[in-house]
């Protein structure tokens, strides 16, 4: 089985869409009457969800008339969060088709479809021209790409010159253990942790010029604290939440991710970049 095949493997196969039906019906909610908020415990697949979602955003400079790509957008909530947000038109890619079809219609439910295109396809090899884009944003994409120099090139392809690019992906010093599965691998065979270092060298490789550098750890602690104290207040997981991508053992995967990060071995950081206006810029 290719890589490529695994990883769809990992995230496919959970009939989400009816997942989250069955969670808004639980939440006393339809699809013509759910929003993005009750919408985004599920469809922000990444450490910190809505709150990082709105950190990285503010230093990319989005603007209304931006062409925005979302790079492993999964189901869709980081690209409805731009577009909401700064009434831009946003592009999608993902992998995992089964991600596109559900990006497409929880798209649809919140009225959005019209600023939004969803394509299914591999981050290294995207279906889009040169320069198409102003925008781009990778949101724990990088963990399941093991040529970091490829992804980063292809990226500044499809960027204009000018254009700004947010990474906000799981790091880790090489050798640095931790337990599987984890939210994005079920074994060390298809996860590709990299160093903060390794992706700054892979960026300026492809020609990117790094703005800004954020270790999101204590963040990322304050928030599965947070997590935790929810879930127990609760009873465990709400009607719609991650639980319903990552199968039935999301149990295990948070909580090795959790412990891997209060250990230092990993930690979600924010990489800020611009493509020069000109070469040498």
């Amino acid at each position: 089985m290719s890589n490529d095949q695994q990883i769809t493997a990992h995230y496919s196969g959970s009939e989400l869409l009816s997942s989250i039906e069955a969670g808004l019906t639980a939440m006393g909610k339809t699809a013509a009457t759910a929003t993005m908020e009750d919408l985004a415990p599920v469809d922000e697949f990444h450490i910190g969800g809505r709150a990082a979602t709105t950190k990285l955003c503010e230093q990319l400079g989005v603007l209304a008339e931006s062409k925005v790509v979302d790079i492993g957008c999964g189901i869709g909530g980081t690209a409805r969060f731009i577009s909401s947000t700064f009434g831009c038109q946003v592009t999608g890619i993902d992998l995992t088709s089964e991600y596109i079809d559900v990006a497409r219609t929880l798209s649809d439910w919140t009225g959005l479809g019209e600023q939004l295109r969803f394509e299914a396809g591999s981050a290294l090899d995207m279906p889009f021209n040169d320069g198409s884009f102003d925008v781009a944003a990778q949101l724990h994409v990088g963990m399941n790409i093991e040529d970091k120099g490829a992804l980063f090139e292809e990226v500044f392809r499809v960027l204009r010159p000018g254009g700004r690019f947010g990474v906000y992906d799981v790091m880790g010093e090489s050798g640095a253990e931790h337990a599987y599965p984890v939210p994005w691998a079920t074994n060390s065979s298809m996860s590709f942790v990299d160093s903060q270092s390794n992706y700054r060298q892979a960026l300026e490789s492809a020609g990117f010029v790094i703005r800004t550098e954020t270790n999101r750890r204590d963040f990322a602690v304050d928030f599965f604290a947070v997590l935790k104290q929810r879930m127990a207040q609760v009873g465990g997981p709400p009607p719609l939440g991650l639980h319903l991508i990552m199968g039935d053992d999301a149990a295990t995967k948070i909580a090795h991710m959790i412990e891997a990060v209060a250990s230092g071995a990993l930690a979600p950081v924010e990489l800020v970049c611009e493509k020069p206006l000109s070469q040498g810029s």
